[in-house]
């Protein structure tokens, strides 16, 4: 405890602020793995409480929206619909709430590394506990782009729960079905184009939307790549330790939004002509 304390009063890191940042991080966290299925199960009556009763419920209602032919979900299916939304705009808020605590966690241990001095063990544990921190942040931005895309679409994002990889019953016959018109896609004459429409604009949306929000990502993390790089040309030469953390920033802000841009431009492709992945989505490919 009193190397902790001095560890803090050295490196300048505010012990109560670290503290509820903490405080906060875990309690976000549990509340992140816990409180989505719960909260998004107000509303239905207590029937869709947990995933598996979701998928239990989602198959015969999916068979059925599909048999019907039309484009307005029946009533058991907007009942999914509704309650995967709700579960994905909690976990959204919750990642959100996540990626702020870590984030302004991060920063204060960056700053406490940077000012800092000596190789001894309090910098070394300061550094190990940032990279740590800003992992977990990325890990949330990950999770926060995932369910804004699933509260966008939810139709979509409740379809990966079904069993595709071994339907079975009716399930596997609208499965087929579905494989077939998507393969002929657009198909007038098949008496389920209305409602393969639908699946086909909202899959199209499923990706654009996380097209949209790989793209903001990218020019955010360009534009710390960019600071990143700055601080480093403006720091003195005997500053090492600045001077290699900015560098290495600078190189994984590029490289990160480099793959977030290829991320990008694969969901910006997909959403223009969502019909042939989606077909891949039904055969198992994605």
């Amino acid at each position: 405890m009193r190397t902790h304390k001095a560890l803090s009063r050295s490196a300048e890191v505010p012990g109560r602020a670290l503290a509820v940042l903490v405080a906060l991080a875990v309690a976000l966290g549990a509340a992140f793995v816990l409180a989505p299925s719960r909260l998004a199960a107000i509303g239905t009556e207590g029937r869709l409480p947990s995933q598996r009763n979701l998928v239990d419920a989602l198959s015969p209602a999916f068979v059925t929206y599909w048999t019907s032919g039309d484009q307005g979900f029946p009533p058991d299916l907007q009942r999914v619909v509704d309650c995967w939304f709700r579960f994905h705009v909690v976990k959204g808020v919750l990642a959100a709430a996540l990626l702020i605590v870590f984030v302004a966690l991060a920063v204060r241990l960056w700053k406490a590394f940077l000012r800092s001095s000596g190789p001894g063990a309090g910098g070394r544990g300061l550094a190990s506990a940032a990279i740590l921190v800003s992992v977990l942040a990325l890990v949330s931005l990950a999770a926060l782009m995932a369910n804004v895309q699933g509260a966008m679409a939810p139709f979509s994002s409740a379809a990966a729960l079904l069993p595709l990889g071994a339907p079975s019953g009716q399930l596997a016959g609208a499965i087929d079905q579905i494989k077939q018109g998507l393969a002929h896609y657009p198909s007038p004459s098949d008496e389920n184009a209305a409602a393969l429409k639908v699946m086909v604009d909202d899959f199209g949306r499923y990706h654009a939307v996380l097209a949209a929000l790989a793209s903001v990502v990218a020019v955010a993390l360009i534009g710390l790549s960019v600071m990143a790089w700055r601080r480093f040309a403006a720091a003195d030469r005997s500053n090492g330790r600045t001077r290699r953390t900015m560098r290495s920033f600078g190189v994984l802000s590029a490289v990160l939004a480099l793959i977030v841009i290829v991320v990008a431009l694969a969901n910006t492709d997909t959403a223009a002509d969502p019909a042939p992945a989606l077909l891949g989505f039904y055969k198992g490919g994605l």
